[in-house]
């Protein structure tokens, strides 16, 4: 299931419901910066659930999804934000606007892929293919006559907003003989930059102009795998059609000119993806926290854990007789089964969750060198970090070399955060620091952590409530490379957090 919402941005509150048409709970969450309630247990099956929130300085292209257990590989759809009435973009009007929704499909139920994962410790089965749009485009045997179709015409300069949707796979994004203008991310406008390839980490939005400056005919928009760990990975490609109204072809005979393909980067083309993240920029200078209250280090990464002796050899199949698991700061995230966080938080009912998550990694090491195998296993927990309203928060994510490195997008729920920083090898507070930018960085809701490297993020905690800070590679979520941060009300209404509304979804 898909679907497209479009928004101005001067609305106040936005109903969004979604009726399920299927037998599994769906936990439906917005990604949008918003001060109602992030909802932890599913809507259940049969029911529908409506999510009230007010738009807040946001312009541009968000997205929905499911996000309960892997639902997500089909519940999603794209959110857009337009300006408000009477504004303009801040460039060019593009003549049509096209989402291209970047999706991951396997050939099983997904459910079905990381039950079978979970019952046996194992890294889940790989996708079959990647999708645009719902369709995995001609290159794939089963779909070549579904491919999809972006019209564009001679002259006019269109607007593209690219969604990565996958489940586990950061995609690389790009289309022949075409430049790409950069102008927006995660519903924040951008200083333009123009290139040939985008890197998307599921859960990252880019928007980007497009101009049919070549000769009218069709061209291959094309996304495959950006493989940062050494680990195995659906290498292969789906396509869309770039088709130019004015192509001298006949409309029947269209169909069977092959479209030019793009070169593609390797699949671990590192180099593109950093010099691409380093484009990003504020289109002016911004208000970045300069004076810091809560200072963090997280690490994240991979892990295993030793199976008891008691345990059936069919339940350990990962590595040496191990079971797959993640962790930020040696702490693997548990979700409660019966009450939310948020309301345990709300309403201090004890027992659910604790306020005792690190604000440092219990023991310092080498993260992105030869990690010795007594750190490999991180302790099992539901564990929050306090923040009081208005602090003035500094995170440092941290990849680690545990099992294997790779490019971790963490995405922050409730917040949008400037990522001031980013490199390769051990952060070095005296070095690095002396490169933030203080001045025009990116404001993003989802960052990809390079692989054996780090970034930095900055955030006003201002939206009370329990927040979690997640890697958006599903699989890492599963295995519990999550925590939740749990900031404190303010003074007034406003700042408070609200009553749950009546048809709040029941664990």
């Amino acid at each position: 299931m898909e679907a497209l919402k479009t928004v101005s941005a001067s609305t106040r509150f936005f109903a969004f419901s979604l009726w399920l048409l299927f037998a599994s709970a769906l936990l439906s969450l917005v990604h949008a910066k918003t001060h109602e309630h992030e909802f932890v247990c599913p809507i259940r099956p049969g029911r529908s659930f409506t999510y009230r929130f007010t738009i807040q300085g946001q312009e541009g292209t968000l997205w929905w999804h499911a996000h309960s257990s892997w639902l997500r590989a089909t519940v999603y759809g794209a959110l857009i934000i337009r300006p408000r009435e009477g504004e303009s973009y801040p460039f060019p009007t593009p003549k049509r606007e096209t989402p291209i929704l970047l999706g991951e499909w396997w050939d099983a139920n997904p459910i079905d892929v990381v039950r079978q994962a979970t019952r046996t410790g194992a890294a889940p089965n790989v996708s079959d293919a990647y999708t645009i749009n719902g369709q995995p485009g001609d290159l794939y045997n089963c779909s070549s006559k579904d491919t999809v179709v972006v019209p564009i015409d001679a002259s006019e300069t269109n607007l593209l907003r690219v969604i990565n949707a996958a489940l586990n796979q950061p995609l690389f994004f790009t289309v022949a003989n075409h430049k790409l203008t950069v102008v927006g991310a995660d519903a924040s406008y951008t200083k333009p930059f123009t290139t040939n390839v985008l890197m998307l980490g599921p859960g990252q939005t880019t928007d980007v102009l497009i101009t049919g400056d070549q000769p009218p005919a069709r061209y291959y928009l094309a996304a495959r795998a950006y493989a940062s760990a050494n680990a195995p990975f659906d290498n292969t490609t789906t396509t869309a059609i770039l088709q130019y109204k004015s192509a001298p072809c006949a409309s029947k005979n269209c169909a069977a000119s092959q479209p030019l393909m793009p070169r593609l980067p390797g699949f671990n083309d590192t180099n593109t993806v950093t010099a691409f993240s380093r484009s990003f920029r504020s289109p002016r200078k911004v208000e970045v926290p300069a004076e810091i209250d809560e200072n963090l280090f997280f690490t994240v990464g991979l892990g295993l854990n030793r199976c008891p002796k008691n345990f059936k050899s069919n339940r350990c199949q990962g590595p040496n007789g191990t079971r797959f698991t993640a962790s930020m700061n040696n702490v693997s995230f548990v979700l409660p089964n019966n009450i939310s966080i948020l309301q345990a938080f709300q309403q201090k009912i004890p027992g659910v969750f604790t306020s005792d998550f690190p604000a440092n990694p219990p023991v310092q090491f080498d993260y992105t060198g030869n990690v010795s195998r007594s750190l490999w296993q991180p302790v099992p927990g539901t564990k929050g970090y306090r923040l009081k309203f208005g602090s003035r928060v500094q995170v440092v994510l941290q990849d680690t070399n545990i099992v294997t490195s790779e490019n971790h997008p963490i995405h922050l729920h409730g917040y949008d955060f400037y990522i001031i920083a980013e490199g390769f090898g051990n952060f070095n507070p005296k070095t690095d620091s002396k490169n933030f930018n203080l001045v025009d960085p990116p404001l993003r809701n989802t960052v990809a952590v390079p692989s054996n490297g780090w970034a930095v993020i900055r955030f006003v905690a201002d939206n009370p409530g329990a927040w979690i800070m997640h890697c958006h590679l599903d699989v890492h979520i599963t295995w519990g490379l999550a925590m939740v941060f749990l900031v404190d009300n303010g003074v007034g209404e406003l700042q408070s957090i609200e009553t749950p509304p009546e048809d709040l979804p029941l664990c």
